[in-house]
């Protein structure tokens, strides 16, 4: 299928690995140039390296997005090196403080928010010019399952994933009339190097290995994903590139679930 994007200038967060790296790999292959980013210098690079693109089309540059100076320079670099963007995909996120609420202090609470919610909004906020500039573009906040079923041991995590989900469709109506539309995609225990950790301690905790984790935790902790496995990075990047495409043009301020049936209810 054409998504009708080629010639289409993308900027994706969290590219090192996972949904950001399998969304900036497929937006490639639909012809369109790509900047990628990502905290980690070193990481970023060889992750670039591996998506083989031209040089022309791939473009890497670290920032971190709880530092409002540093995504304020990714706009500048990408600026110059591209031009205005047409389509934003903010992927970069983190687990957070994790714990019962009453063991959760200050600092993780803020530390959680600091990346889950106020990176997308400092994301935005920087590429926003350049959208508006356009007249044309697509905006893809990453949320997750948990936005909607909050879990009790990482209500930080839970809590900013709401707020992404009221920043979506609070900027969907605000912009939509310039032909920017945003959206949101929640997945469910994705295959990715977060959810490998989560699982490496579940069974450091349990005394097994990292496939007898994930079992278990489809079974206790997540009764309702119906495939009974974890979702593979590029199964949410499919439905993120749909977003971002000219198929979705009638689509604005709604949430995609990619969680295998996770969240309860309709």
């Amino acid at each position: 299928m054409d998504l009708g994007i080629e010639g289409r200038v993308a900027v994706v967060t969290g590219a090192d690995s996972g949904i950001g790296w399998h969304t900036a790999r497929l937006l490639l292959q639909e012809g369109v140039t790509v900047v990628v980013t990502d905290r980690d210098e070193e990481a970023l690079t060889k992750a670039a390296a591996e998506l083989d693109a031209a040089p022309d089309k791939l473009f890497a540059f670290a920032a971190d997005v709880t530092d409002a100076d540093s995504v304020a320079e990714l706009a500048e670099k990408t600026s110059a090196a591209v031009g205005d963007i047409d389509i934003l995909v903010q992927s970069a996120g983190v687990t957070g403080a994790q714990g019962l609420f009453h063991e959760i202090d200050d600092e993780g609470w803020a530390s959680t928010v600091e990346t889950d919610l106020l990176g997308p909004v400092r994301v935005v906020r920087a590429f926003l010019p350049a959208l508006r500039r356009g007249g044309w573009g697509r905006i893809v906040l990453l949320a997750s399952e948990d936005a909607e079923q909050p879990y009790v041991d990482e209500l930080p995590y839970c809590a900013s994933k709401a707020g992404i989900l009221s920043l979506t469709k609070g900027l969907s109506k605000t912009y939509a009339s310039e032909g920017i539309l945003v959206n949101a995609v929640s997945p469910a225990f994705i295959h990715t190097p977060m959810t490998d950790k989560m699982m490496d301690k579940r069974a450091d905790e349990r005394g097994t290995d990292r496939d007898e984790a994930i079992e278990t935790f489809l079974d206790e902790e997540r009764p309702f994903m119906e495939l009974k496995r974890r979702g593979e990075p590029d199964e949410v990047a499919s439905v993120v590139v749909f977003l971002c495409s000219e198929r979705a043009s009638f689509v604005n301020g709604t949430n995609y679930r990619v969680d295998s049936g996770s969240v309860a209810t309709i």
